[in-house]
């Protein structure tokens, strides 16, 4: 059985929504586990930036690993 859910999000800015996203596929990745297939088309950039490792500037190299 295959259900939809259409969002409409009104007021938030980009950051809120790019976060929004990201907070969605892990609930999917973790639903993955109990067999639920979640996609969420469109969205692959948004999801992609938000799973790259970043470097944080304020901790020095060698303490990054």
């Amino acid at each position: 059985m295959s259900r939809k859910i259409t969002l409409n999000i009104k007021g938030g800015n980009s950051k809120q929504y790019s976060t929004l996203v990201l907070e969605l596929n892990i609930m999917a990745k973790s639903w993955s586990k109990f067999g639920v297939e979640i996609n969420l088309p469109g969205q692959e950039r948004t999801i992609a930036w938000g799973n790259r490792k970043h470097k944080n500037r304020d901790i020095p190299e060698e303490r990054q690993n």
